[in-house]
């Protein structure tokens, strides 16, 4: 008896993992099983599984992934203080390592021998789905239809017309959109010129910073060890709490994020983001982390923070690199509790209070109120003639920096 071929496809029910399905079954001879995760996408995750089995699938799951996205996955990159180049939240990136482990899981219980996924040949996320599927599961094999069909979306609709294939009827859009509750993604079409202004038809999240209200919205976040737990006061669990506050913030117009990124693939691509939560939370957290931690502590973050945006961005959720790192961020968000008070103002996010049990900010040390001020003013002497004795040494025995003469400034001088 022949036993049956079985691939596990993360499907989003688009025209791609659509066709896939058939193609999956024709040109492989696989049964296939789908698997939508529930990360945030704001769709109805009920009709995409339900399109799933109307299109040939032989079982349909569905997994509600959003707490354990925002609190597994987004909150650690957050207490990393983790952003790709500065600017990106990595929400995307951040969402593919957790579908590759929930593929991986509805593949054992399936008893499938391959998962497979709808990612291009030119795109981040092809590596990023097979390098975690390897890392989870090396015997799995991973079959990515769109890379290695010879169908553009012409080719895929007539394919899925002859096939009889159920595929989503929505108005055709030059753009390419991805989001979770962490973020959402928006390249090509008109953004593929980088002098060109985003048009307004790409933002859906945030409100135009010109038009946002002028007065400012004022909040308040609770920390507790570097992980969010509070808005306003209200206990809230992760999702709960960072879908209440894109709302909030985007009505501001805050996170909007225009940027040039690297691709892991070797090319640069422009793309806009809308991350309203994530933004106000990593200003909010960094704010907090200014108060508690040492600045040999919080300098050293700060570099390993570009490694751990890195390895995510490149797929590398499930090395050895992000565990060692992981270990050394929570340590450092031990003392990190506390509340942090920001305005949101026509797109921006300004941080007015922060306060916390941990804090290293001395008033009666920082003051220059002489009443209340305790420093020791004379230890200042003898810090300065111990710390200037490296260079005073080099100096007396090497000779001092070669004098070039004065500056060439305007120098005006009045004598009595």
């Amino acid at each position: 008896m022949t036993r049956t071929r079985r691939c596990v496809l993360a499907y989003s029910g688009g025209l791609d993992t659509s066709v896939s399905i058939r193609w999956l079954q024709e040109e492989l001879g696989y049964e296939v099983v789908t698997c939508t995760a529930d990360i945030g996408e704001a769709k109805d995750v009920d009709e995409v599984t339900e399109r799933a089995l109307r299109n040939g699938a032989a079982a349909a799951y569905a997994v509600d992934a959003r707490r354990l996205f925002v609190e597994e996955f987004c909150f650690p990159t957050l207490a990393a203080s983790a952003m790709y180049e500065g600017a990106y939240p990595l929400a995307t990136a951040l969402a593919r390592p957790l579908i590759a482990k929930i593929l991986v899981d509805v593949a054992r219980d399936e008893g499938a021998e391959a998962v497979a996924h709808g990612c291009t040949g030119k795109g981040n996320d092809q590596v990023r789905f097979d390098v975690a599927t390897a890392a989870l599961a090396p015997d799995l094999q991973v079959v990515a239809p769109v890379r290695d069909w010879e169908m553009g979306r012409p080719q895929e609709i007539d394919y899925a017309r002859e096939h009889g294939i159920e595929i989503p009827v929505t108005q055709e859009s030059p753009y390419s959109v991805d989001a979770n509750i962490w973020g959402r993604s928006i390249e090509a079409g008109p953004l593929e010129d980088p002098w060109r202004e985003p048009p307004a038809e790409v933002y859906a999240w945030t409100a135009d910073p010109a038009t946002a209200p002028g007065d400012g919205g004022l909040l308040s976040l609770t920390f507790e060890h570097g992980v969010p737990v509070a808005l306003d006061g209200e206990r809230l669990a992760g999702d709960l709490l960072v879908t209440r506050l894109n709302a909030l913030a985007g009505a501001h117009g805050v996170g909007r994020i225009d940027h040039l990124e690297n691709r892991l693939v070797g090319i640069k691509s422009r793309e806009i983001y809308e991350a309203p939560a994530a933004i106000v939370l990593h200003a909010a957290h960094t704010a907090l982390e200014t108060l508690t931690l040492g600045r040999d502590v919080f300098q050293l973050k700060r570099q390993l923070a570009d490694d751990w945006a890195r390895l995510v961005y490149d797929g590398l959720w499930f090395g050895q690199l992000r565990s060692a790192l992981a270990a050394f961020v929570a340590v450092t968000q031990e003392p990190v509790s506390g509340e942090v008070r920001v305005r949101l103002r026509r797109g921006t996010v300004a941080v007015v209070g922060r306060r916390a049990p941990g804090s290293l900010y001395r008033e009666e040390l920082a003051t220059y109120d002489r009443r209340q001020d305790v420093f020791d003013h004379s230890a200042a002497r003898g810090f300065i003639e111990l710390f200037g004795l490296p260079l005073r040494t080099q100096a007396r025995i090497q000779g001092a920096l070669e004098d070039t003469g004065p500056l060439p400034l305007e120098r005006r001088v009045k004598r009595r």
